[in-house]
């Protein structure tokens, strides 16, 4: 008996993965065990199992689709088997919202429930009937559109909600990939005005190339404005750019920007670099100092260890750590647990350790969750200060800057001394201007102080 093969839940801040790759085609074998795709949430890549044997039936989903986390993505049956009910009743527009709730909460999942279809006569003249979902006949209602007129996008012809809407909107069916594809001008849709994707969805790889049907002024400007490279926004980027967007439209963020003396930095920095490899201190850098800094300041400004929830605030006695990772993939966000614990030499080898994971894919959604703070460190990019943005729901980010020289008045006169720049973004719903100086101000004398805190 054929089953279906859902998208697994990763941890509770997990909610959809996006497909970037299929390991199984249909008409495959399939083992229980056997991965049948690979998929992205905003942190990690992760491989789906299947959880069935027999042969790959159907897949749901397309690359680049994303799937909420346990809905089905694939059905594994028998050689042959019937699965037309099952196809039907997973059709994208027609799963019905319910919640569950466990010992984690209330969580919004998709329940997949059959679609009860209802027969309405045909047009005047013609024979048979058309098939409408009950939800895309109340929807036509509404709208006070004739639906014995449109034709289907769902199972069998039946006409669903989304055949409604694009009706309504008078644009056709696009996947994201192909919409973005549309806006550059250089393709257009198949003349069926249907495409090879779920419920007739048109993909990139449906988009037809117009070379008839060019103007003569068009010709003209072929030239113009020259060659260039089309980037799809999916992914790890799409994601982290809904994830902006929403730190920046939803908190009052304000930054302060401050220095910090690095005379001390940078002799400890060196001692370490010139000390024997098996002592495990030669790879501790600026930055690793700069976190263990951070961790041991936070250990005592728990209002800045926080998370902001709109109704409450969260203020955490343990320090978890993020740390801003550069990747292929995109910005990677690890978070190293229980910071303030650690040693300076413990921390610098669960950075690295955490950042090479991070490049190399192998992350797991466990070690990029639960962060109450983060370091951005963008000063060997020659950046002097920036602005950082905050990772929601957490208060406050930290954004590091390169080392100048920094004149300052002494009683030997005018000297250059190496600074450090910091900025701090907090959200000024949960902390005030004043107490977010204080810290800054005590991560500062910490920073000037680094050789004294190590041994605190």
């Amino acid at each position: 008996m054929a089953q279906q093969v859902l998208m697994p839940k990763l941890g509770n801040s997990v909610e959809t993965c996006i497909i970037i790759e299929w390991k199984k085609q249909e008409g495959e074998a399939v083992s229980v065990g056997d991965i049948l795709c690979e998929a992205e949430t905003d942190k990690a890549t992760i491989e789906v199992e299947s959880t069935a044997g027999g042969i790959l039936l159907k897949k749901l989903y397309a690359v680049d689709d994303e799937v909420p986390v346990q809905v089905p993505l694939a059905i594994v049956g028998s050689e042959g088997e019937d699965i037309s009910g099952m196809v039907s009743s997973t059709d994208g527009d027609d799963k019905d919202e319910i919640e569950l709730s466990n010992d984690e909460g209330t969580v919004p999942v998709k329940e997949i429930v059959p679609e009860i279809e209802e027969k309405v006569p045909a047009k005047l003249g013609e024979s048979g009937s058309v098939t409408i979902s009950p939800r895309a006949k109340k929807l036509a209602e509404d709208l006070g559109i004739s639906y014995k007129d449109i034709n289907g996008t769902g199972p069998k012809g039946r006409i669903i909600e989304r055949d409604l809407k694009s009706l309504s909107s008078g644009q056709q069916l696009l996947t994201p990939t192909a919409s973005s594809a549309m806006a550059s001008g250089n393709y257009a849709v198949p003349e069926s005005g249907k495409g090879t994707g779920i419920g007739g969805r048109i993909r990139q790889e449906d988009l037809q190339t117009p070379a008839a049907g060019k103007t003569e002024y068009a010709e003209e400007l072929t030239d113009f404005p020259g060659t260039f490279t089309e980037i799809p926004v999916r992914s790890i980027r799409k994601i982290t750019a809904q994830r902006m967007l929403e730190s920046i439209s939803t908190t009052c963020q304000l930054t302060l920007h401050a220095t910090a003396e690095a005379s001390r930095l940078k002799e400890v920095r060196a001692r370490f670099k010139s000390t024997n490899p098996d002592m495990g201190l030669s790879a501790v850098n600026i930055n690793d100092l700069v976190l263990f800094a951070a961790a041991k300041t936070l250990a005592n400004n728990s209002f800045v260890n926080s998370h902001f929830l709109g109704d409450k605030i969260i203020e955490f006695d343990n320090v978890h750590l993020g740390t801003a990772v550069d990747t292929e993939r995109g910005l990677m966000v690890p978070v190293i647990k229980y910071a303030e614990s650690l040693s300076l030499k413990e921390l610098s080898i669960e950075a690295k350790r955490l950042a090479e994971a991070c490049k190399t894919g192998k992350a797991s959604p466990e070690e990029l969750n639960g962060g109450t703070f983060t370091v951005t460190n963008l000063g060997a990019f020659g950046i002097d200060r920036f602005t950082p943005v905050l990772n929601i729901p957490q208060t406050a980010i930290l954004g590091v800057g390169g080392i100048d020289l920094k004149p300052v008045g002494t009683e030997e006169g005018i000297q250059f001394i190496p600074h450090i720049s910091l900025s701090l973004t907090f959200n000024h719903q949960a902390i005030d201007g004043a107490p977010a100086a204080r810290f800054l101000n005590a991560l500062a004398e910490n920073i000037k102080n680094i050789d004294l805190l190590m041994l605190s």
